[in-house]
């Protein structure tokens, strides 16, 4: 479990986080949620350590990350995994030296060792073979974000970030890049915290949620008790557009008779 307690950020005197306590927890989609500005971001850059705070806790089953040396801190980012907004494959690599990148700088397997894993992260999120020898040029963004999802668990982390994984895919591709994140967390029993602003990721894969607002941890629940949060900036933030705020009321209506 991550756990973060009381977490403060400032810049230049701006505070961003403004206390922030709430647990991600194994085995779940943990999904940050929030308008541009709220501090969804700074909050997963602090909790991967990118950002140092000036007050809190996080704690990845009871270590915290605050009171880490660098040492310590380099150790435990080998059990993480990170999905980029824009997959940040290499170019000059095909797609099985991608996914392999991480297992020749961190590990100490054979070559023939560091193949075969990749090939299998790469079953994993159903690229077929002929795709291992291409490079990200030759295939499509669905299909990179699935490269990414791969290299990110090449090294059987235990936790596993996701920085807007659906950015610049198609309805359909989204779904299915949810629902494969989801897969794969429940698979390997992964503590996975996806930063998104995709109402549709909520509905299906929000296994945790949190909405953050203006600096300050306003909800937390799942997609399942989304509609009857009783939170009014929730239901503004979620229900914005005309067919959420029509898939709303004819909850509301089931509900109420």
């Amino acid at each position: 479990m991550i756990e973060l307690i009381d977490v403060h950020k400032t810049f230049d005197g701006n505070e961003v986080l403004k206390g922030i306590s709430t647990t991600f927890e194994e085995g779940k989609t943990n999904l940050i949620i929030g308008q541009s500005g709220s501090g969804k971001t700074v909050l997963m850059k602090s909790v991967i350590g990118l950002h140092q705070i000036e007050q809190g806790k996080i704690l990845y089953d009871g270590r915290n990350i605050p009171n880490m040396n660098s040492g310590q801190l380099r150790e435990l980012r080998k059990e993480m995994g990170m999905l980029f907004q824009g997959s940040a494959l290499f170019d000059f690599m095909p797609v099985l030296k991608n996914v392999m990148f991480p297992l020749e700088m961190f590990s100490n397997m054979t070559q023939k060792e560091k193949e075969e894993r990749a090939k299998f992260c790469l079953q994993c999120v159903n690229l077929d073979p002929s795709c291992f020898n291409l490079y990200p040029s030759e295939i499509s963004g669905g299909m990179q974000k699935r490269v990414a999802i791969a290299r990110a668990i090449a090294l059987k982390p235990r936790y596993l970030f996701c920085d807007e994984p659906n950015s610049g895919l198609d309805p359909f591709t989204s779904l299915g890049i949810d629902r494969l994140i989801h897969d794969i967390t429940v698979e390997f029993n992964m503590i996975t915290v996806v930063n998104t602003h995709d109402m549709n990721s909520v509905m299906e894969i929000g296994d945790n949620i949190v909405f953050i607002r203006k600096g300050h941890k306003e909800w937390q629940g799942s997609s399942a008790n989304i509609f009857n949060s009783g939170n009014q900036y929730l239901d503004e933030f979620v229900f914005a557009s005309n067919l959420n705020k029509k898939i709303k009321q004819a909850n509301d209506l089931i509900m109420n008779n």
